[in-house]
């Protein structure tokens, strides 16, 4: 048999009978919209100024309603807030305390207000601040790499395309790859928060309000660019906490695409990179084991944040216009996207600064892959020979190679004029590894020039 909740319902006299306690307990969100405390009081005294403003209450009035929301702020800094489940969320708890505070008076800074334009313009703050911290991260992390492409400008490893090793590169080349994802990151989630910096408060339940509010002052107030201009769009908009977890699913894969690399190079098949033991494990059986515990982690967490994109897009789809209560369920994906995100950077800047990047010894990159097979293609399409052509001998040259168990530069002459007469005695310095990275002197490309005129651009844009 269910109980009934002896609590009063805060919205008064329609009811005649008292809530399904599982229903209080089914739909309460203060267990995890308390974290918007902060934000809900800022935006209750803004708007307590505003309806100051529009006459609507008395200077003497607001000054005892702000002075017991700085009260209430003081409570939940101490962690001396005591929240009850009855009262369902955030909003309810800070406006019964102010009550409780205050007096009566308390009771009037809900007027020309909903709960649905107070919810959106607590979010819309919350994310706000929630931007700029993941902003600091992708900052962080991007001057790490920038660091240490400088320290790599000649450090060599394969580059690989289909997981087969392809041409040498520059390691500092392969981090700067990052920067310029980790720059696309930052561009989203500035523009992001172009549309989250918009005020809805004074939208009411969805009409908008009876009260002749200002609601730009209110917008000036709280530090918003634009207020919205249509109530029923302001309250049952999330596209703006969409756009963060999209964003944030994007900047999550390129983490994880990175992590990618991190586990592949940390292995001893690879060796180009250890790990520091602060963002490492060891195994429970085997003494040997150092794993590459953080970089896994972040892969794996990258999941959860697409779970949580799709999780806000499945329950908007649906939603008649305006505000319905499937929107409370906006909020744990997103502050676990939040979380999660902010977390992920903090881990990944720690785990790169405190990495040791190995350098690949020469003849090692010779021996493994045939690196500069397409130098060679290229070398004969200089000696007028067409590309295709060149593709063609330089792969029998190739096959010749594994057939006599040899690398490219331990074929004599003869044996490549053999193959094709087109090859000179130049060929060996045009297949030299380290020659091979200097010629990619384009714009964008891997020679050392062009990565430390990279470095250069990249430093002053993220100084």
């Amino acid at each position: 048999m269910t109980k009934k909740s002896n609590t009063k319902s805060p919205w008064g006299g329609r009811f005649k009978e008292s809530t399904d306690d599982w229903m209080i307990r089914f739909s309460a969100s203060i267990f995890f919209d308390r974290r918007l405390y902060a934000y809900d009081i800022a935006g209750s005294i803004a708007h307590c100024k505003t309806l100051v403003k529009a006459k609507i209450i008395k200077p003497g009035e607001s000054k005892k309603i702000i002075s017991g929301l700085q009260q209430i702020l003081k409570e939940f800094e101490q962690g001396k807030f005591k929240v009850k489940e009855s009262l369902e969320d955030i909003h309810m708890n800070i406006e019964q305390r102010l009550i409780q505070i205050a007096g009566p008076v308390g009771g009037k800074l809900h007027t020309a207000r909903s709960r649905n334009d107070q919810v959106a313009l607590d979010i819309r703050l919350y994310l706000r601040d929630e931007v700029d911290a993941v902003q600091k991260g992708i900052r962080q992390l991007v001057k790490v790499l920038i660091q240490l492409a400088r320290q790599h400008v000649e450090t060599i490893i394969p580059g690989y395309t289909h997981m087969q090793r392809a041409q040498p590169i520059l390691l500092a080349h392969h981090l700067l790859a990052y920067v310029e994802m980790l720059a696309r990151d930052r561009s989203r989630f500035e523009d992001a928060k172009k549309r989250i910096n918009v005020m809805p408060l004074g939208s009411a339940a969805l009409a908008g309000t009876n009260f002749p509010i200002d609601r730009k002052h209110t917008a000036k107030l709280l530090g918003f660019q634009e207020i919205t201009h249509n109530s029923l769009d302001a309250v049952s908009d999330r596209d703006f906490a969409v756009e963060f977890c999209s964003a944030s699913a994007l900047l999550m894969m390129h983490l994880s695409r990175f992590c990618e690399d991190i586990v592949l190079w940390s292995t001893s098949e690879f060796g180009f990179l250890e790990l520091s033991d602060q963002f490492t494990t060891g195994s429970s059986i085997m003494p040997q084991k150092k794993n590459p515990d953080a970089a896994e982690l972040v892969r794996g967490k990258t999941g959860r944040v697409y779970g949580n994109l799709m999780s806000l897009l499945a329950m908007l789809k649906s939603l008649p216009l305006a505000y319905n209560k499937d929107l409370q369920e906006d909020k744990e994906p997103l502050f676990d996207t939040v979380e999660t995100v902010k977390g992920s950077l903090a881990v990944f800047h720690g785990m790169l600064k405190t990495a040791r990047f190995k350098k690949i010894p020469l003849k090692r990159l010779a021996e493994e892959g045939f690196l500069t097979a397409t130098d060679l293609a290229d070398y004969l399409v200089m000696q007028n020979v067409p590309f295709r052509e060149a593709h063609e001998i330089t792969g029998k040259t190739v096959a010749h190679c594994i057939a006599t168990h040899r690398h490219l530069d331990q074929l004599p002459l003869a044996e490549l004029q053999k193959i094709s007469p087109r090859f000179k005695k130049d060929v060996y310095d045009f297949i030299s590894i380290p020659k091979s990275v200097q010629r990619k002197n384009v714009y964008g490309g891997t020679a050392k020039k062009r990565v430390q005129e990279q470095i250069l651009r990249l430093s002053k844009i993220w100084k």
